[in-house]
């Protein structure tokens, strides 16, 4: 069974492959609603689109083993790159941003399958003023 190493967290989770990464954190007792840079954690903890893709709350860097993880589907590609939420027009630039300079290992938990063992960074940083923002 693959394990899932939560870095901030110091927390392992041995898990079933093919199970969903938020899942797998909330089990193993990971927040994945960080905010942005950790303001609004306890906020999203609460108010998150609960694993429908919606919010973008719940993404992750996936450190090690990017190849264990599913493949990045339709609605993750678009929330990762289009700065108005797909269902409802509010504006959202939050996970567009985030994924700048990101782009290999920047996933949602939500939409993600554990293939095999990985190490995970949750509530990754965002930072608007780093050399990949503005080239």
């Amino acid at each position: 069974m693959p394990i899932v190493k939560f870095v901030k967290e110091k927390k392992e989770a041995e898990v079933p492959v093919g199970s969903n990464l938020r899942q797998a954190a909330i089990a193993a007792g990971v927040n994945v609603y960080q905010g942005v840079n950790g303001i609004g954690a306890g906020v999203n903890k609460v108010l998150n689109c609960h694993g429908l893709s919606q919010c973008g709350t719940c993404r992750v860097l996936i450190t090690k083993g990017i190849e264990n993880a599913s493949p990045m589907r339709m609605m993750e590609k678009v929330k990762f790159t289009v700065p108005v939420g797909p269902l409802l027009p509010i504006p959202d630039p939050i996970a567009c941003l985030a994924y700048v300079g990101n782009e290999e290992t920047m996933r949602l938990a939500c939409q993600t399958k554990v293939l095999g063992d990985m190490e995970v960074e949750t509530g990754p940083e965002f930072n608007l003023f780093g050399e990949t923002f503005f080239s």
